[in-house]
């Protein structure tokens, strides 16, 4: 730390990104979430005809992007605004939406701690109950925004809509933020809410499941009296926040949902084969709702088992904190072959123990 650095930020943990870049050069990448496949042809095409134009700023209202999600979702154009990522909507959330204070899962999305942490919110943690979120956990909030992961990460397990309208009228004086990341692999949308209640928000990403995390696209969708003043605080921080050929590209892929359903189908299908292999093989596997699984062998540590697979060049990701996670491993689920490879690596490991 320099001695310019302010102090509010002296104990800053960032997120964890280790071993990111390192999985990029010849290893297996089983341990961020991202699709195994690339853009739509249409995401690629539409981008490189937007390259052409970078001299020009980029539109800083996605007035395009925001109409054609407006026709998706039965909403208006003004009740969507846009993020580089949806990590940036939530950090928008967190500057200006938690006055009263914040809650979240204690196991759940780490970066809610983070930014609640950077921004000084004072925050709660609520433990889930069997690694699921517990709705009758989250009452009598006292205007903390509430921050769920539905399906939550990383346990991969979904609510259904009835328990996401228990938390939201359990709570009138509290903003409801529902990140649906992952919501595309088998979670229930509370898209259908946002008419009928005035105090939520829903987040999305085009990371997952339109293969587009390089480009770092993410939105969020709510009532035009919040949407515009996220999208005040959007505009005062960083107004020309999504760059031209990202716009184009989400477009590209809106344009082209029979790739993007045809891939969630072959994502959720190996998955499944994967969970039933890796039950066969000793382990217990959390019913999952997303691209990914978590996982623990009934004899070996979840670290082992990551470090074995390191040295195999597979990468998953461990996690050491809270410590009943610990042994537990999040399995990214990759093209089939690639969960071929990672399951008979797995087989090795086992056997060599």
């Amino acid at each position: 730390m320099s001695k310019f650095l302010h102090t509010k930020f002296s104990s800053l943990k960032p997120y964890d990104t280790s071993g990111e870049i390192e999985s990029m050069n010849g290893y297996i990448r089983l341990n961020t979430n991202e699709s195994p496949f690339p853009p739509s042809p249409k995401a690629i095409e539409y981008a490189h005809k937007a390259s052409e134009s970078q001299n020009y700023y980029p539109d800083p209202e996605c007035t395009q992007l925001a109409g054609r999600l407006a026709e998706m979702y039965s909403l208006k154009p003004t009740q969507i605004v846009f993020g580089n990522g949806s990590d940036e909507i939530l950090n928008f959330l967190f500057a200006g939406f938690c006055e009263n204070g914040a809650a979240f899962p204690n196991i759940t999305y780490s970066f809610y701690k983070i930014l609640a942490e950077f921004h000084c919110v004072d925050f709660i943690t609520v433990p889930l109950k069997d690694f699921r979120v517990d709705p009758s956990s989250y009452t009598a909030m006292k205007g903390r925004t509430i921050f769920i992961a539905n399906p939550n990460a990383p346990t991969g397990i979904a609510l259904s809509l009835n328990d996401i309208e228990t938390v939201i009228t359990s709570n009138p004086q509290s903003l409801i933020v529902i990140d649906e990341a992952y919501v595309d692999f088998g979670g229930e949308s509370a898209v259908c809410l946002i008419s009928k209640y005035d105090n939520l928000i829903i987040t999305r990403t085009f990371s997952k499941s339109r293969s587009l995390a390089g480009a770092r696209l993410g939105f969020c969708m709510t009532n035009e009296n919040i949407a515009q003043d996220i999208r005040n605080i959007k505009n005062t921080i960083t107004p020309y926040n999504i760059n031209a050929m990202t716009q184009a590209a989400g477009l590209g892929a809106l344009d082209d949902e029979e790739y993007t359903h045809k891939n969630i189908a072959a994502i959720r299908r190996v998955r499944d084969e994967t969970r039933a292999r890796l039950q066969e093989m000793g382990f217990t596997v959390l019913e999952s709702s997303t691209n990914f699984l978590f996982a623990k062998h009934e004899s070996l540590s979840g670290e082992k088992i990551f470090n074995a697979l390191k040295e195999r060049r597979i990468m998953i990701r461990h996690f050491t904190n809270p410590p009943e996670i610990s042994d537990f491993n999040r399995i990214t689920i990759g093209t089939s072959e690639e969960m071929k490879i990672f399951l008979e690596a797995v087989r090795e490991i086992i056997n060599e123990n």
